[in-house]
C-alpha cells in the first residue's frame, strides 16, 4: 500500500462506528431591551445585498412527540474473534496499530465486554461472547426497521424495544456491508412509522435532529445544522455522506436523523474522532442511499452494486494547471481495471471526469455517490476532459460482485530532470514481477519530487495523463509544463497522481 494511502487512513483511525445521538441543550433567542442593542444586531446592507432575514429554530418538541415513537433500540447478542496476545491487540485496531488500553476499553464498550474478556494464556483469537447497542427506525406499520449493518453484525439474537416498553426478536433479511445498512424485520402491526425524506433536497446549514441510544439512553434527542454533504470517507465505501455537527456516540448507529419538517432524511453512522467520544463531526448515510438498498432486500433478500472500474482522486489546483482544466474540479482518474466497463468504454489514466449520467463531478466522491444510485446493466454517459479537450463516453456498468481481471521497453540510460528524479527502464524481470506494461523506474528522487513525497522504487507512468515511454519524452513533456505536473506514480499494488512543481 503506497504511503500516502496509509498516511489518510491513519488521518481517519479513529473513525467509530456510533451508535445513537447524545444529549445535548439548544440555545433559545434572547429578546433585545435596548434600542442600541437593536441597532448594534440590526443587519447592515453590504452593497446594495439585502440581509438575509433572522430564521426562529423548528419545533424540536413536535418532531420528537410525533416521530419519536417510530424510533427503536436495538439489543444484539452475538461472537466475535478477539486477539488473545496483549501486546497484539485485536483486528478492530482502527490504525493498524498495537491497542492500548483506551483502544481495548471501546473496544469492550462498545461490544459490551467485561473487562479481560477474550484473551488467555493459549495465544491464537478467540470467540468470545459480545452484547452490543444502537438504534434504528419503523418503516413500514408491518415491522419493516432500517439501521446500519455493523450494528447487527455476527448477531446471533436481535431484540427489538420500542418506546412503549415492548419488546420483539427481530429478523435480519439482509444486510450490506457496502453502505452499511440493514433491514430487520418483526412480528407487529400498526406500528408508528417515521416520514421519509429526499436527501437529494437537503442543504447545507439546515437544521437536523437526531433520536436514538448513546450509551444505552434511550430516545435520546439532539440537533445540529448540516455541516457538508457528499463527504467519501477513506472505508472503501460508495455513501456520500451527510456530515453534520449532531452529537452522535456509540449507541446512535443506525437511528434517524430528521429534517425541521420531521422527514427522515439520513442514518446516523459514523463520527471523527481523536479522544474516542464525540467532537463536533458526524456522519450520516443519505436516506434515498438507505431506501434504494432496503427495496433490494425487501425484494431479493440481497444488494447488487454497479461499477465503473476507475480508481480516482481529487483535483487540486496543481493537478488542474496540469491538465489545463479551467477550475480544480472532477475526478481525475489514477487507473483503470483491465476489462472492465471503464476500460472498454476508452477511460485512461489522466482523464478527469467532469459529468456523469448528466450530474456535474465537482469532487472525486461525487462520482462514486453516483455510480451507486444506478444498477448493473445501466449505461452511463460521461464527459471527460483529455489533453485540453472535453470528450464524451459511454460505460454500460457491471455488477459489483463480478472480479475484474489485471491491473492495468527500451534500454536507455538514467536521467536526471529539473523533477529531481532519476529513472530508467524496468528489466523484463522487474517488469514480470511487477506487472506492469511500461513505465520508469524511479532510482532516486530529490527536490521537488521529494518535496511532493516520490521515492526510490515508485513506478513512473504518465506525465500529465501522456504514458511515458522513455526518459527523452519525460523531459520533453515537463519542459512544454508551465506550472506543475501530474505524476502517476504505482507504488506497489496502488497508483496515484502526485502534483509536482518543477524546480
Amino acid at each position: 500500500m503506497a504511503s500516502a494511502v496509509s498516511t489518510n487512513t491513519r488521518l481517519f483511525a479513529a473513525l467509530l462506528a456510533a451508535g445513537a445521538v447524545g444529549g445535548a441543550g439548544v440555545g433559545a433567542f434572547n429578546s433585545l431591551h435596548s434600542p442600541a442593542q437593536a441597532a448594534l444586531s440590526a443587519p447592515a446592507l453590504v452593497a446594495g445585498v439585502a440581509p438575509v432575514a433572522p430564521l426562529a429554530l423548528p419545533d424540536f418538541s413536535q418532531i420528537t412527540e410525533r416521530y419519536g415513537p417510530s424510533v427503536v433500540n436495538i439489543s444484539v447478542t452475538g461472537t466475535r474473534k478477539v486477539s488473545s496476545d496483549p501486546v497484539q491487540g485485536s483486528a478492530d485496531d482502527e490504525d493498524g496499530q498495537p491497542g492500548g488500553p483506551l483502544d481495548e476499553f471501546f473496544r469492550r464498550f462498545q461490544q459490551g465486554q467485561a473487562p479481560g474478556a477474550g484473551r488467555n494464556r493459549q495465544g491464537g483469537p478467540q470467540e468470545m461472547p459480545s452484547h452490543g447497542q444502537g438504534s434504528g427506525f419503523i418503516v413500514s406499520a408491518d415491522g419493516i426497521i432500517l439501521t446500519n449493518a455493523h450494528v447487527v453484525r455476527g448477531a446471533r439474537e436481535v431484540t427489538v424495544k420500542l418506546t412503549d416498553r415492548r419488546e420483539f426478536r427481530a429478523k435480519v433479511l439482509g444486510a450490506d456491508a457496502k453502505t452499511d445498512i440493514a433491514v430487520l424485520k418483526i412480528d407487529a402491526s400498526n406500528l408508528p412509522v417515521a416520514a421519509l425524506g429526499k436527501s437529494g433536497e437537503l442543504k447545507v446549514g439546515e437544521w437536523v435532529l437526531a433520536i436514538g441510544s448513546p450509551f444505552g439512553f434511550e430516545n435520546t434527542v439532539t440537533a445540529g445544522v448540516v455541516s457538508a454533504k457528499g463527504r467519501s470517507l477513506p472505508d472503501d465505501s460508495a455513501v456520500p455522506f451527510i456530515q453534520t455537527d449532531v452529537a452522535i456516540n456509540p449507541g446512535n448507529s443506525g437511528g434517524p436523523l430528521f429534517n425541521a419538517r420531521g422527514e427522515v432524511v439520513g442514518i446516523n453512522s459514523q463520527i471523527y474522532t481523536r479522544s474516542g467520544g464525540y467532537q463536533g463531526v458526524s456522519f450520516a448515510i443519505p436516506i434515498d442511499v438507505a431506501n434504494k438498498v432496503k427495496q433490494q432486500i425487501v425484494a431479493n433478500g440481497k444488494v447488487e452494486h454497479a461499477r465503473l472500474g476507475v480508481s480516482v482522486q481529487e483535483v487540486n489546483q496543481a493537478f488542474a494547471d496540469s491538465f489545463r482544466l479551467d477550475k480544480p474540479e472532477g475526478a481525475l482518474v489514477s487507473s483503470v481495471e483491465k476489462g472492465s466497463p471503464a476500460d472498454k468504454a476508452g477511460l485512461q489514466p489522466g482523464d478527469v471526469i467532469r459529468q456523469a449520467s448528466g450530474q456535474p463531478i465537482i469532487s472525486s466522491g461525487d462520482l462514486p455517490a453516483v455510480i451507486g444510485q444506478a444498477a448493473p446493466g445501466d449505461s452511463i454517459k460521461l464527459i471527460v476532459w483529455r489533453q485540453g479537450a472535453a470528450r464524451q463516453f459511454t460505460a454500460r456498468l457491471i455488477n459489483a460482485d463480478d472480479k475484474a481481471v489485471e491491473l492495468s521497453s527500451k534500454q536507455d540510460t538514467p536521467g536526471q530532470g529539473k523533477l529531481g528524479l532519476a529513472l530508467r527502464p524496468l528489466s523484463p524481470d522487474e517488469q514480470q514481477q511487477s506487472d506492469i506494461d511500461g513505465g520508469l523506474l524511479v532510482q532516486q528522487a530529490s527536490g521537488p519530487s521529494a518535496l511532493a513525497g516520490v521515492l526510490a522504487g515508485d513506478v513512473l507512468l504518465s506525465v500529465n495523463g501522456v504514458a511515458v515511454k522513455n526518459i527523452d519524452q519525460v523531459r520533453a513533456t515537463v519542459g512544454r509544463s508551465q506550472k506543475s505536473v501530474a505524476l502517476l506514480i504505482q507504488r506497489g499494488d496502488s497508483k496515484i497522481f502526485v502534483p509536482v512543481n518543477p524546480g
